[in-house]
């Protein structure tokens, strides 16, 4: 244990020397110097802030420039760390109308270069420079058409320089999404100013590199966040739009990678229009993002019953959905949720059963607490979660995580069935569970399986199933105690179990991004015993 210790503080010592010599290293004249190297000063291409309809919440009332006190804007000092980045990373210029001042928008960059001429640790962090040379780039009929010559040679400068800076720091950028954006960066950079050499061609070679080290060989994320795989959906169209309006072909990987994660965006969205509340998902609504593919004419169809580690049985009136895929490698966990064979229902378009969703605040019990089995509608065994996390810097990452043992799909006409397994507590408990799920589409009824498989004797352990419910849906027990009534827009479901009571309790949940609600959930409580344990369970339409 104290070598241990000792060993763990020399790691942090060494990381805080580290991160101190490349802070010198990033304020000093040498690396001025550095970046400062510019390779092409002619705009060739501009891209039509359109593009970014997919990114960018457009409003439908725009604000003029000329209403903004410009002359105090990076003067600002009361201002909090979102808005700090929000403002520096210039993407609300997409909310301003274009019958703005050009002077006064020129004005504002030029403030900003003369305030961030060198590199600032604040304002040219990597996420924030990157979507700032999108933004500048993107919005030229604001930014840089029309200037003088002075303008246009200091622009023309930062926008290479800060290019020169993505390219040394990309490596040192731990978060794959800001890797994505700033690969993005890049490659508008080296179509801008036609220069493949430098910008372009190291773009796409990275672009290519990040696409091989975060997707599968399906295609999906080996995060296995649904979320991850629509924001890289949504970057990766964005730069072939580029290349398609500056008339440079495509290549082909580009195509091919947006062809399988289109494929996964089908699965997990557009086949059944409802967020699948699982490892690092919440409420997202991507309709809008439907209208921009179909504006710009991608159709994208998958018609398998298992993609990216989730099983999907649909019709037109009911959709299920379950967790049935290994746990992600820890480096790639951050969102992963420890809710292994947790399942969703939607019925007519309104969620039935859900899980929680995943907390993005910074506060560190909600994010353990939505990241715990309890807050998935599957088994928990001894108020233990299935897979264990540790922090790491500011991410919780898997320590311990799990595999799926078996995995059956079966979809007819008339019978539907998801079994499935998992070893999460097999290391502590010596415990496998196994569900299986059936539904029977012409009498609306389901009908569960909890299995507790004890490898050794195991008694006098005790165990919960969840099944969450979204915050405005209404239950009622029954008078005798023996079923639970839902309350769904116009329909009414009954939740029964034959050999086990059943119950109401309290939760949290944490669906809409950043926040978080009551809710309540039915649950199941009980004891194994030396025996292995099934616990059934019903759900029907009434």
């Amino acid at each position: 244990m104290i070598l241990r210790n000792i060993l763990s503080f020399i790691i942090v010592l060494v990381e805080d020397i580290n991160k101190n010599l490349r802070r010198i290293y990033l304020n000093s004249n040498f690396y001025e110097k550095k970046i400062s190297k510019i390779f092409c000063k002619e705009l060739i291409y501009r891209p039509s802030p359109h593009l970014l309809s997919s990114l960018i919440k457009y409003q439908t009332q725009k604000i003029n420039v000329d209403d903004i006190a410009a002359e105090n804007l990076w003067e600002s000092k009361n201002i909090n760390n979102k808005h700090f980045k929000r403002l520096n990373n210039f993407y609300w210029f997409f909310t301003l109308d274009l019958k703005s001042s050009k002077k006064n928008t020129q004005k504002i960059v030029t403030d900003w270069i003369n305030k961030n001429l060198k590199y600032n640790s604040e304002t040219w962090e990597f996420d924030s420079t990157s979507k700032r040379i999108i933004a500048w780039l993107s919005n030229h009929n604001l930014t840089i058409d029309g200037a003088d010559k002075d303008y246009s040679n200091i622009f023309n400068i930062m926008i290479q320089k800060q290019t020169n800076h993505l390219i040394h720091e990309i490596d040192n950028s731990k978060k794959f999404d800001d890797k994505m954006i700033g690969c993005a960066a890049i490659i508008l950079v080296g179509l801008s100013y036609k220069d493949e050499k430098k910008y372009l061609s190291y773009g796409l070679s990275l672009l290519k590199k990040i696409s091989n080290s975060i997707f599968d060989d399906y295609g999906f994320t080996k995060s296995r966040s649904i979320k991850q795989l629509i924001f890289n959906l949504k970057y990766l169209i964005l730069v072939r739009e580029w290349f398609k309006e500056a008339q440079i072909e495509t290549p082909d990987f580009i195509n091919e990678v947006i062809f399988y994660l289109g494929q996964g965006y089908a699965f997990t969205w557009q086949n059944i229009k409802s967020d699948i509340l699982m490892n690092g998902n919440n409420i997202s609504n991507n309709n809008e993002f439907d209208h921009y593919l179909k504006r710009f004419g991608y159709r994208f169809k998958n018609e398998n019953k298992e993609f990216g580690g989730y099983a999907i049985l649909q019709d037109k009136k009911i959709s299920i959905v379950m967790d049935v895929g290994q746990s992600p490698y820890s480096n790639f966990s951050s969102e992963y949720q420890s809710g292994s064979l947790s399942f969703e229902i939607i019925s007519n378009g309104k969620k039935l059963i859900t899980n929680c969703g995943y907390y993005e605040g910074k506060n560190d019990k909600l994010i353990n607490l939505s990241k715990s089995t309890a807050a998935h509608s599957t088994l928990v065994i001894d108020d233990n979660s299935s897979c264990k996390f540790k922090k790491k810097k500011k991410n919780y990452l898997l320590k311990n995580g799990l595999r799926i043992l078996k995995k059956n799909i079966v979809f007819e006409k008339n019978y539907w069935k998801i079994n499935s397994s998992h070893d999460g507590y097999m290391k502590k408990y010596n415990i496998i569970h196994e569900r299986n799920l059936e539904y029977y589409p012409e009498q609306s009824k389901f009908a569960g399986t909890d299995k507790i498989i004890s490898k050794k004797s195991n008694s006098n352990i005790k165990f919960d199933i969840r099944f969450h419910l979204e915050p405005d849906i209404k239950l009622m027990k029954t008078q005798d105690n023996k079923a639970i009534l839902i309350e769904l827009n116009d329909e009414g479901w009954k939740f029964t179990c034959e050999n086990y009571d059943i119950n109401i309790d309290n939760g949290l949940y944490f669906g809409i991004k950043n926040s978080y609600t009551q809710n309540q959930n039915i649950f199941i409580s009980g004891i194994t015993s030396s025996k292995n344990e099934d616990i059934t369970w019903q759900l029907n339409k009434i």
